[in-house]
C-alpha cells in the first residue's frame, strides 16, 4: 500500500482519554506500518468548548506517547475562511439553505413529532424559502444557519474497513446544519472539506462517529470530492464491567496515567490490544514490533475492555525490561518531588534496585520508599497496618526477637534474614513478617524487608523495633 494519508483529529474539549489516545495510537501504527503519513489535526470549531490548555495539552501527551506526527499541528479555527467559502457555495448551487428557525421553534415541531408518532428531526420548514421569505425573517432578526439538502430517498452506503457494508435509507437523515447561527462552520462540513485538502486516505477513528459518515461523505461529493477514504471504524473501549468508561473506574486520561508513573511504553503496548492483536497472539511488546505486525485486518468490531489491572500488570514489565539507569532516570522526577533534598542518591539507586522485581508504576515505587527519607520525628505507621500488627499473636516476642538480633548481629554488605531468628519462636514468618514490616516502614507490606532493613542502617532500624514495642507496651497499659 503506497502513498497512505492518515490524520488524528480530536477536539480540544477536554483532556485526552484512552479512547482518543487509542484512535491516535492506530492510526500512527497504520502510517508507519505502510510508510505513510501521520498528521495532526486540532477540530477546533466549536469554540465555546475549546480551551487553549487542551489545543497544547494534545500534542504534548503525544510527544509523551512517543506519537510524532508528520505534518500539523493544523488548527481548523484558522481555516474558517476555507468552510464558509464551501458553505457558499453549496449555497450558489442549492445544495444548501439558510434556516431562520428559532431553537424554540425547533424543539416544539419535534415534540409534535414525537407526540404524533413520527422521529423527530429537522422537517425542511425553510428548504423552499423564497428570496423574499428569507429577507424578511433576516429583517425580523432572526437567527441565520446554514442546512445542507439531504437527498430525499435512496440509500447512503460506504465499505468500511472493519465493519463491512454500512448502509442507510436517507429518508431517516434530516437535513443538517454546517453553518451556525453565530457564523462558526459545523464539524461535518470543516472535516469534510479538510480531508479532500488534506488528501487523506484513510480515516480511523472510533465507533462513535459511524454515523456522522453519511453527512460528511455527503458533503464530500457535494463539493466536488473525488473517490472517498478508506474508514475504519474502530470498537468502543469499555469498563471492565462492560459499561461505559468513565472515571469512576480509575484513571481514563493520559494525563493521569503519565503522572502516576506509568512507562509511555507499557501505556502504548496495552492500547494498542483493546480492539486488535497480532496472529501469534503475544502481548509484550516492543512499539517496533507492533510497527511491524500492525494491520486492519487483525481490529476486531466487538468492544474492547479498559482492565486498569492487565495494564498495571503491563506496566510491571515493562519496569523489569529497563536498565538501572533508565530506571532511575525514569523514577528520579517523582523521587525529587516527593522528597525534595532529603533524597540521598545512592540509597535511592538501591531502593529501586531491590523494589524493581515487584514495582507496578514509578510513583508507587517511589512511595514505598518514604520511610527511607522521613526524619525520623515525622515517621507515622499506616493505622490499618497497625493495628493488624498490634493483634498479631506474641508479637512483642517477635518484635524483642528481632530487635535483639539487629543489636547483635553482625552487620552485613547487603541483605540480612530475620527468618532463622523467628524459628525458636515457633511461628511461621510468612504469618508474621508483616508485623516487621509495619514496624520498619510504616506499613505491612513494601519494598523488600531484609533489604530494607540493610539501608535503613542497623541504628534506625533497631531504633524502629524498639519505637513500635514501647508504642505496644502503652497501649496496653501498667499491668
Amino acid at each position: 500500500m503506497t502513498g497512505v494519508r492518515v490524520r488524528f483529529s480530536p477536539a480540544p474539549t477536554g483532556s485526552l482519554h484512552v479512547g482518543s489516545a487509542r484512535t491516535a495510537l492506530f492510526n500512527w501504527l497504520f502510517a508507519r506500518h505502510h510508510g505513510g503519513v501521520f498528521a495532526l489535526r486540532i477540530e477546533d470549531t466549536d469554540r465555546a468548548r475549546s480551551r487553549d490548555e487542551w489545543v497544547e495539552g494534545i500534542p504534548a501527551i503525544l510527544q509523551w506517547l512517543g506519537l510524532d506526527w508528520d505534518e500539523g499541528p493544523l488548527l481548523q479555527s484558522e481555516r474558517t475562511d476555507a468552510y464558509l467559502a464551501a458553505a457558499d457555495d453549496l449555497l450558489e448551487r442549492g445544495l444548501a439553505y439558510e434556516c431562520y428557525c428559532t431553537s424554540e421553534e425547533l424543539d416544539a415541531r419535534n415534540e409534535q413529532a414525537r407526540a404524533a408518532g413520527r422521529p423527530p428531526g429537522y422537517d425542511g420548514q425553510c428548504r423552499d424559502l423564497t428570496a423574499e421569505q428569507r429577507a424578511a425573517m433576516a429583517a425580523e432578526g432572526r437567527p441565520r444557519t446554514i442546512r445542507f439538502r439531504t437527498p430525499d430517498d435512496g440509500v447512503s452506503r460506504f465499505e468500511d474497513a472493519i465493519r463491512g457494508e454500512v448502509a442507510v435509507e436517507w429518508s431517516s437523515i434530516p437535513d443538517f446544519v454546517i453553518v451556525r447561527s453565530d457564523g462558526n462552520p459545523i464539524f461535518f462540513l470543516a472535516n469534510a472539506v479538510d480531508d479532500l485538502a488534506m488528501e487523506i486516505t484513510h480515516v480511523i477513528r472510533g465507533e462513535d462517529l459511524l454515523d456522522s459518515t453519511h453527512r460528511v461523505l455527503a458533503l464530500r461529493k457535494a463539493i466536488g470530492g473525488a473517490e472517498p477514504p478508506v474508514y475504519a471504524h474502530l470498537p468502543l473501549i469499555l469498563a471492565a464491567d462492560r459499561s461505559k468508561l468513565s472515571k469512576r473506574h480509575g484513571a481514563i486520561a493520559l494525563e493521569e496515567f503519565r503522572d502516576a508513573g506509568y512507562l509511555r511504553e507499557a501505556v502504548c503496548n496495552y492500547l494498542s490490544l483493546l480492539g486488535w492483536a497480532p496472529d501469534d497472539g503475544r502481548e509484550v511488546m516492543d512499539i517496533d514490533e507492533i510497527v511491524a505486525a500492525f494491520d486492519l485486518g487483525g481490529v476486531t468490531h466487538a468492544a474492547a475492555a479498559f482492565d486498569h489491572k492487565k495494564l498495571d500488570w503491563m506496566n510491571g514489565e515493562w519496569i523489569r525490561r529497563l536498565s538501572l539507569d533508565e530506571l532511575e532516570e525514569r523514577a528520579r522526577p517523582f523521587a525529587e518531588a516527593r522528597f525534595g533534598d532529603r533524597l540521598d542518591r545512592q540509597v535511592f539507586r538501591e531502593a529501586l534496585r531491590i523494589g524493581q522485581e515487584r514495582a507496578v508504576t514509578l510513583v508507587s515505587l517511589v512511595d514505598q520508599m518514604d520511610f527511607l527519607f522521613v526524619d525520623e520525628a515525622e515517621f507515622a505507621i499506616d493505622p490499618e497496618s497497625w493495628a493488624k500488627l498490634a493483634a498479631t499473636e506474641r508479637v512483642d516476642e517477635i518484635l524483642g526477637a528481632v530487635a535483639a538480633h539487629l543489636e547483635s548481629c553482625e552487620w552485613p554488605d547487603d541483605r540480612i534474614d530475620l527468618r532463622p531468628v523467628l524459628e525458636p519462636l515457633g511461628v511461621k514468618p510468612g504469618k508474621v513478617m508483616h508485623a516487621v514490616y509495619t514496624a520498619v516502614e510504616g506499613r505491612r507490606a513494601g519494598l523488600p524487608l531484609f533489604e530494607s532493613i540493610v539501608l535503613l542502617g542497623r541504628d534506625l532500624a533497631h531504633r524502629r523495633i524498639r519505637g513500635a514495642r514501647s508504642r505496644l507496651g502503652s497501649a496496653a497499659g501498667p499491668s
